[in-house]
């Protein structure tokens, strides 16, 4: 394996040399006590090992690794300083160890053994480079069309929640500081930041575990997700309904397949009140596009698959009352007497337990109105 030491004290980058030197396995192929030049050889040569100190002088080792793992994130990089305090922040830059000095021999064995182990992530084609369901709840999955889903052990709540709200606001930088007021409230920076830098540390494991090839880049005071090859159902959902746009007879099958993806509202189960905006927007949207359907059905007279949908969004939004209103009448149009009070009684109820009120007046006389026709009707077929 290629390795490039980086130390700015000459006697301390002589003794790792020596060191790394002596270990089978291990091709030393630049030392540098400047860093600005041994980062630019990392990035050049992209070494499979990097071995860097932390203290130097102009930038310092944190720094590096950094910019190493924004560009290289498999690169494995391994801490070596006389320092303990910066531990936290090397895990959260998914560093493979963090080595104390005076270096031992085993200990850097060890260190070496750890990197030859670990199993490489293999990188899927775009084809198959994993998706992430957000509509109900949180999960995995190998591709669109896989029923699987892939089992994930999240070492915390809080680092669910942390890769939800990145992921949400994939692409963009998001500052440390909104974060920590977001999920660690009750702690002070410094604690909260530990918080911090731990979760994205398993975050970036729990991803790699499961082989999702997703980046999470840290610069400045930011953190960015990037979806890299990998798939987000919603936005593929909601591209598809925009390509097509209008319901015809050619593209119906592809309407109902895309519609069916929608199996609850954005992540409703999760319950977080960051993503209410959102689940709102993705509800309308879908609320819009079940609307268009129901009404190319009403107009080819198809009027039990227009009902198929409306009960399904009574389903997943029983609070919606304009659903109950629909259903009325399309009941009314297919003769089913029974369904249409069932439907009325149901808003009733809804209404009163709910909101504590009565249907509007709109609803109310219709159906009133309604019960006089089948009564006026009932009279009709008594005398004949």
């Amino acid at each position: 394996m290629r390795v490039i030491l980086v130390d700015d004290e000459p006697l301390a980058l002589k003794h790792l040399e020596r060191l790394v030197g002596e270990i089978q396995g291990l091709d030393i192929i630049g030392k540098f006590d400047n860093p600005e030049k041994a980062l630019e050889a990392i990035l050049r040569d992209r070494p499979q090992i990097v071995f860097l100190d932390i203290e130097m002088p102009e930038i310092n080792g944190i720094q590096i690794a950094e910019r190493i793992h924004n560009t290289f994130p498999e690169m494995n990089i391994v801490f070596v300083t006389a320092y303990n305090e910066y531990a936290v922040k090397a895990f959260e830059l998914n560093a493979i160890d963090y080595v104390i000095k005076p270096i031992q021999r085993k200990r850097l064995e060890e260190t070496v053994r750890r990197i030859i182990i670990k199993a490489p992530t293999p990188i899927d084609t775009p084809d198959d480079a994993g998706v992430i369901c957000c509509f109900k709840t949180l999960r995995f999955k190998s591709s669109m069309d896989d029923p699987d889903i892939i089992e994930v052990h999240w070492r915390t709540s809080k680092a669910r929640e942390l890769f939800s709200f990145l992921l949400q606001h994939r692409q963009n930088p998001v500052r440390k500081d909104v974060l920590l007021d977001l999920l660690w409230p009750e702690f002070d920076e410094s604690k909260g930041l530990a918080q911090l830098y731990a979760a994205i540390y398993q975050i970036r494991k729990t991803l790699k575990k499961i082989n999702i090839n997703i980046t999470i880049s840290s610069f400045e005071n930011n953190y960015m997700l990037e979806l890299n090859d990998t798939k987000i159902d919603v936005d593929e959902w909601e591209r598809g309904m925009n390509k097509l746009s209008v319901v015809k007879g050619d593209n119906l099958p592809q309407f109902r397949s895309l519609l069916s993806l929608y199996i609850g509202d954005y992540l409703s189960e999760e319950g977080y009140l960051w993503a209410e905006s959102e689940r709102e927007r993705l509800r309308i949207l879908w609320l819009h596009y079940i609307k268009d359907l129901a009404d190319f059905f009403i107009s080819k007279e198809k009027y039990t698959d227009a009902i198929l949908l409306y009960q399904r969004v009574q389903i997943l939004h029983p609070y919606v009352d304009s659903s109950y209103f629909i259903l009325m009448k399309l009941y009314d149009l297919i003769g089913d007497r029974h369904s249409v009070t069932q439907q009325y009684n149901n808003l009733k109820n809804m209404l009163k337990d709910e909101y504590g009120i009565k249907p509007n007046d709109v609803i109310e006389n219709w159906y009133e109105d309604w019960k006089k026709k089948q009564k006026r009707a009932e009279i009709f077929l008594e005398k004949k």
